[in-house]
């Protein structure tokens, strides 16, 4: 009897300290939500003129145990409104944008900046340093990060850096992509769909002031874990681009970009005057609204591609073959379209898995 009521007790101490445990959580939890970001600039947003320094955060591993890890930016302008903000590499192995960013913060002078203008030309350095598509300190894709985490690894660091602290300050965003060594894209630009109709309509003109031939709108197959949906969380316009790919920097793309970034920079009011940079109109908006519109591999096979990104397809069109080089004596598979679209993208390997993609189709957005 004795062991009995010695055991209940031993029982409800261990409840009482469980209890005890439960109800410190929710404060824990809401002491870690209001934590500042760990991410810091080294230059100074609200002097004037132009400056040059990094976005530092600290990453203890066995290349940097006790210093920082950096992205370069450049800071431009003389005034806080508008602030332009223009990112790229967030993937490391795409490379048109940070090379059209570079030759963009070359042409700009102070004096034709009417606001500020802060450039990222490779906000991910690491991934770049690597050619690689996600940070090779933590593994992570930059792009699938938001709205991030201060007390995350650096890929969640820099994500929750970006939507807490910079995006706010901005009056327009822009980012630019390209199909990195994976794939090739027909050079577009993409909207968000918000859920305010006036901030779509935003983005939509920033998009038409880009002036590509293509608009692709993001709607609900979107991931909201994206920096367009960083952006459209804080309520702030902001487009992004996909410009071709390969791995290399097709220079006519570039050229085409560094044009689309003046005419964003003079629709935003960050330039004085208009410097010949109108804004075009023309623009197909087209939209990706299901993962059926696209084609993936079925297997792993040498992928014998019959189109090219940009092309209108049919349905049912051959859009290449499946060659099984190491069992030559397997049949080829013929892989055709599910939907009728614009080949939007295509991939740019030869050997592919189960589950790549070959080709992203978008359907015309209905007016």
């Amino acid at each position: 009897m004795e062991l009995a009521i010695r055991f209940l007790e031993s029982c409800n101490l261990i409840m009482q300290h469980v209890s005890h445990r439960n109800a410190v959580v929710p404060a824990i939890a809401m002491t870690t939500e209001k934590r500042s970001s760990r991410v810091q600039l080294s230059v100074d947003l609200d002097l004037p003129g132009r400056q040059i320094g990094e976005l530092r955060f600290r990453w203890s591993d066995n290349r940097c145990p006790l210093g920082f890890y950096a992205s370069p930016v450049i800071k431009i302008g003389n005034s806080n409104y508008p602030t332009v903000m223009m990112i790229a590499g967030i993937h490391g192995d795409e490379f048109e944008g940070p090379a059209a960013l570079m030759q963009l913060s070359s042409m700009l002078a102070d004096k034709e900046v009417g606001g500020r203008v802060i450039i990222f030309p490779a906000i991910n350095a690491q991934a770049m340093e690597a050619t690689s598509r996600v940070s090779p300190l933590d593994g992570e894709n930059l792009n699938r990060a938001f709205p991030g985490d201060p007390d995350g690894g650096p890929t969640a660091m820099l994500a929750h850096f970006l939507e807490s602290s910079l995006i706010p300050k901005c009056d327009a965003v822009i980012d630019l992509h390209s199909g990195g060594k994976a794939s090739v894209f027909e050079p577009c630009v993409l909207a968000t769909r918000t859920q305010s109709t006036e901030l779509f309509e935003r983005n939509l003109d920033l998009a038409r002031a880009f002036g590509l031939d293509y608009i692709w709108v993001l709607g609900s197959y979107n991931d909201d874990r994206s920096l367009n949906s960083a952006a459209a969380r804080c309520g702030v316009p902001m487009i992004a681009a996909e410009l071709g790919g390969g791995g290399g920097v097709d220079p006519a793309i570039v050229e085409r970009t560094v044009s689309g970034l003046m005419r964003f920079l003079a629709h935003s009011g960050a330039l004085k005057g208009n410097h010949g940079f109108a804004s075009e109109s023309g623009s197909t908006l087209v939209e990706i609204s299901s993962a059926e519109q696209n084609l993936h591999s079925p297997a792993r096979g040498l992928f014998q591609r019959k189109f090219s990104s940009g092309q209108f397809v049919a349905r049912n069109q051959t859009a290449g073959w499946l060659h099984f080089i190491d069992e030559p004596d397997r049949g080829s598979i013929e892989i055709v379209f599910k939907q009728a679209g614009l080949a939007l993208a295509h991939t740019n390997r030869g050997m592919v898995e189960r589950g790549d993609m070959l080709a992203l189709i978008a359907s015309p957005v209905e007016s």
